[in-house]
C-alpha cells in the first residue's frame, strides 16, 4: 500500500514542478524524494511522472492518482487535527450515559456550560434507571462515560464525582414531618412509595432496610425515581430517595436521616479517562450535585441564600 510520505512527495513534485524544489519543500534530499516516487510507481505498476530536463509532468496515470493523493493527505491531516482537538479539549465528541435521576442535578449544569464555552464539542446523553443497561453501554463501547451511584462490580475503571445525601420525603401532615432528622428505624411498618424492579434503587434500598432490620410497608412502586417524591407529597406514603430526585417547590417535608445517609456518585470509563472525558469528569466534580434552595433550607433547618452542593 502506498505510504503517506510517497503520496506527499507526488503532490509536492506536481506543485513545485521539479523534484529538486519538492525536496527543498519537504526538507528531504533529492534521492529520498526520487526513492519515494519510485516506490509509488512500483506499487501502481505504471509511470506517474514524465521526467524531463526542465522538470516533470504527470502521465495519464499520474493525473488519475493526483486528486486521490490530495484527499488522502487532507484526510490524514484532518485525523491529526481531530485527535489533537480532543486531546486539547477543544473539539471532538463525547458520549455520556447517566442514571436517570442524575440528569438534571448533576449533568445538566455541566452540559449547559460546555455548550456555551466549547461549542465545537458534541456531547450526546442517554439515560437509564437500570444498572445493567448503563454498564452494558460501557462494555459495548457505546459510550465514553457512565455516571451512576457506587458500587459497581470489579473490573471497571471508576472516578469519584460527588457525594449525594439520601433523604426522606413525607406528606406535610405525616408524623415524621414534624420531627427533625429521622432515624431509619422509624420507617418500620410505615407505608412506603417504593420502586419498580427495573429501577436499581429498589434492590439497593431493600438491602439497606434489611441491614438495619427495618421493614417498611410498600404501598405502590414507580419506575421513575423523580416520581416517588411527587407521590409521597400526594399522601400515598413516605419515600426514600437521593436528594437529586426532589424537585423545587415540592409541597412535602424533606428530612435528613440520623446518622446522615449519603451515597457516592462515580464516573465509569472503559479505561483511564482520555483528556476530553477527564475534563468532563473534573467539571462534574467541581460543580457537584445541585440541590434546590427550598430543599436545602429544609434539610438545614434554616435559610440558605444560595444553592447547596453535595
Amino acid at each position: 500500500m502506498a505510504s503517506l510520505r510517497a503520496l506527499e512527495c507526488l503532490v509536492a513534485v506536481v506543485d513545485c514542478g521539479s523534484i529538486t524544489e519538492a525536496a527543498r519543500l519537504l526538507h528531504l534530499t533529492q534521492p529520498a524524494v526520487s526513492h519515494q516516487l519510485a516506490e509509488l510507481e512500483r506499487e501502481t505498476r505504471t509511470a506517474l511522472l514524465n521526467r524531463r530536463p526542465r522538470g516533470v509532468s504527470l502521465t495519464p496515470a499520474g493525473n488519475a492518482a493526483l486528486p486521490h493523493a490530495r484527499r488522502t493527505l487532507e484526510a490524514a491531516a484532518s485525523a491529526v487535527r481531530s485527535a489533537r482537538a480532543v486531546g486539547d479539549g477543544t473539539g471532538g465528541s463525547l458520549r455520556v450515559a447517566c442514571a436517570q435521576s442524575l440528569t438534571v442535578p448533576l449533568v445538566a449544569p455541566v452540559l449547559r456550560e460546555w455548550h456555551r464555552r466549547r461549542p465545537h464539542i458534541v456531547v450526546s446523553l442517554r439515560e437509564s434507571a437500570v444498572l445493567a443497561e448503563l454498564l452494558g453501554s460501557i462494555d459495548t463501547g457505546a459510550v465514553d462515560i457512565v455516571l451512576l451511584p457506587a458500587p459497581v462490580p470489579q473490573g471497571y475503571v471508576t472516578s469519584m464525582v460527588a457525594e449525594e445525601e439520601i433523604v426522606l420525603t413525607a406528606p406535610a401532615e405525616h408524623r415524621l414531618a414534624r420531627s427533625g432528622d429521622v432515624r431509619l428505624q422509624e420507617l418500620d411498618g410505615v407505608p412506603l412509595v417504593h420502586f419498580a424492579p427495573d429501577n436499581g434503587l429498589r434492590d439497593w434500598l431493600d438491602r439497606s432496610f434489611a441491614d438495619a432490620g427495618v421493614r417498611p410497608e410498600p404501598v405502590m412502586s414507580t419506575a421513575i425515581t423523580a416520581a416517588a417524591p411527587q407521590l409521597a407529597a400526594a399522601g400515598l406514603g413516605v419515600c426514600v430517595t437521593p436528594v437529586s430526585a426532589v424537585s423545587a417547590g415540592l409541597p412535602a417535608a424533606i428530612r435528613s436521616f440520623s446518622p446522615k445517609w449519603v451515597r457516592q456518585l462515580i464516573a465509569v470509563t472503559p479505561a483511564r479517562p482520555d483528556p476530553l472525558s477527564a475534563r468532563f469528569i473534573t467539571d462534574l466534580r467541581t460543580r457537584g450535585v445541585r440541590v434546590p434552595r427550598d430543599v436545602a433550607r429544609q434539610l438545614a433547618g434554616g435559610d440558605h441564600d444560595a444553592d447547596a452542593h453535595t
